[in-house]
């Protein structure tokens, strides 16, 4: 190993440790970390030039999240998800098998708006009292919230999409349209589950009737934001960039800067109540932003002192030749395990760097490596590290263990489900070409 390949592999520990141990926050981390490391390496000025350069390579990214997170906020707050919403929980009645596929189908809509803690809070409150009201496990809630959710963070406004896409320098929907059919075999997959612990609910509780409509009220938002009267413009204009996103008829951040004007001269033409809007869901956008910037930091030196060609090299002298063409389906199998130990942060800018350098040297491409990347995240839902699994844990009142013990088989047979359906469809190459 060289000189510069150890520097490197000690920069990803102590990045990793420091975030792990929340000694310092992954902002900081990501920026720090890589200056110190690399004047140890012997540069010095020079690495301003790195850092910007790996910033402004990522800057199409942050303008994609930062006014995506906007779009789908102000969608939420113009009603667009309410009638999806309230007419799932009026389906679900007292039927555990209704109530457990309106489950799926809440989660996975309100999703879309990228915040794993709203997903959470408006799943569990609208369907919570209707568990405990049929007798229902309420840790049947947990699964579906989190599978649900886990899989659909992996649109291009999600967050591990993001990091992934930040940490090597590839396009979000390079990434993203060949994953197409895997994340859609994921959410059918909760479907599935959903139907399953329903129908076994249904036989152990029975239908039960339920006199009152718990549907009135899910969202919290300001009195007077919604706009129901445009409720299909809302939905025709969601449509259209989502197809034009996913088509490529636009370039990503295009598609959401001008999603995003449109939505808000459109809902609310008053300049002071578009600024009130924007600023309700500005503390949803900023974090990931600067997460995407200090990330830039972290990459540009990485890449350009050589530490990540050192390191790639390094693994390579280590990996044995004969499983060097399968790295895809490899890392897809470790993703889910590295992230369950590990938070998105430490995988995706200390490991997924070091995988795809050494990958490359296989024939296996940054965006297959990437992908393969993003197929732990049922797992990762689980893991200790996340504060997510506390919040869900605590709002149906069950023990974190309780909940994971119940929720990681259906984790795992999502991850292996993704995993299948990926190596199928070509999105990770079974064989490097």
């Amino acid at each position: 190993m060289t000189m510069l390949a150890a520097i490197g592999f000690a920069m990803i520990a102590t990045f990793m440790i420091l975030i792990m141990t929340r000694t310092l926050s992954a902002v900081a981390a990501l920026t720090l970390v890589p200056l110190i490391f690399g004047a140890f390496a012997g540069h010095s000025f020079d690495m301003t030039d790195m850092a910007l350069s790996g910033v402004t390579a990522l800057a199409p990214t942050a303008v994609t999240l930062v006014f995506a997170v906007l779009y789908f906020g102000i969608m939420t707050d113009a009603g667009l998800f309410d009638p999806l919403v309230r007419g799932a929980v009026r389906f679900a009645h007292g039927d555990p098998l209704r109530i457990s596929i309106a489950t799926a189908t809440v989660a996975t809509i309100v999703s879309l708006d990228g915040d794993g803690a709203t997903t959470a809070i408006v799943t569990i409150g609208a369907f919570l009292p209707i568990y405990r009201r049929t007798g229902m496990n309420p840790l049947i809630l947990a699964v579906l919230l989190g599978s649900a959710n886990s899989i659909v963070n992996m649109m291009p406004w999600g967050g591990p999409m993001a990091r992934v896409s930040s940490a090597l320098n590839v396009p979000m929907l390079d990434i993203f349209v060949p994953l197409i059919p895997t994340i859609l075999a994921g959410i059918a997959g909760v479907f599935t589950i959903a139907f399953v612990l329903g129908s076994l609910e249904r036989k152990r509780v029975g239908v039960v009737a339920l006199e009152t409509d718990l549907s009135a009220s899910l969202f919290e938002r300001e009195p007077g934001v919604e706009r129901p009267q445009l409720f299909w413009i809302n939905l025709l204009l969601t449509l259209t960039l989502l197809c034009s996103a996913m088509a490529g008829l636009v370039p990503l951040p295009l598609v959401f800067m001008i999603g995003l004007a449109l939505a808000c001269m459109i809902n609310y033409p008053r300049i002071a109540m578009q600024r009130d809007r924007i600023s309700a869901h500005a503390a949803n956008a900023l974090p990931i932003v600067l997460l995407i910037f200090a990330a830039g930091v972290f990459t540009g030196v990485l890449d350009g002192t050589g530490m990540v060609d050192a390191m790639g090299r390094s693994l390579l002298a280590l990996a044995p030749a004969e499983y060097g063409p399968y790295f895809g389906p490899l890392v897809a199998l470790t993703s889910g395990p590295f992230t369950f130990v590990m938070s998105n942060d430490a995988y995706y800018f200390g490991i997924v760097p070091i995988l795809a350098e050494t990958a490359g040297h296989f024939g296996v491409e940054p965006a297959e490596v990437a992908r393969a990347s993003l197929l732990g995240q049922t797992l990762h839902a689980l893991s200790p590290l996340i504060a997510a699994i506390y919040l869900v844990a605590g709002l149906i009142k069950v023990e974190v263990g309780e909940l994971q013990r119940f929720a990681l088989p259906f984790a795992i047979l999502l991850n292996l489900l993704m995993i299948a359906v990926a190596v199928l469809t070509g999105a990770v190459p079974l064989i490097a070409s």
